[in-house]
């Protein structure tokens, strides 16, 4: 298995920890493995999509400010 990088680890962790809220909140009744693996696959491709959106905008910003120099 190829090591993480570490924006691999830092996305893997927000997802979890997106996953972990969203479970977290569930009602008892809704609880069931079909649920659980929606839930985990929508907190990692929301992470990714957050954190590439982000990366996006800052870099743009970023861009933006040294054509202002």
């Amino acid at each position: 298995m190829a090591e993480q990088t570490v924006l691999e680890g830092i996305i893997e962790d927000v997802a979890t920890d997106l996953y972990n809220k969203w479970s977290a909140a569930l009602p008892e009744d809704e609880r069931n493995d079909q649920a659980f693996s929606a839930m985990s696959k929508n907190a990692h491709e929301t992470t990714l999509f957050v954190i590439q959106n982000f990366m996006n905008r800052f870099n743009e910003a970023a861009e933006e400010l040294k054509g202002n120099d």
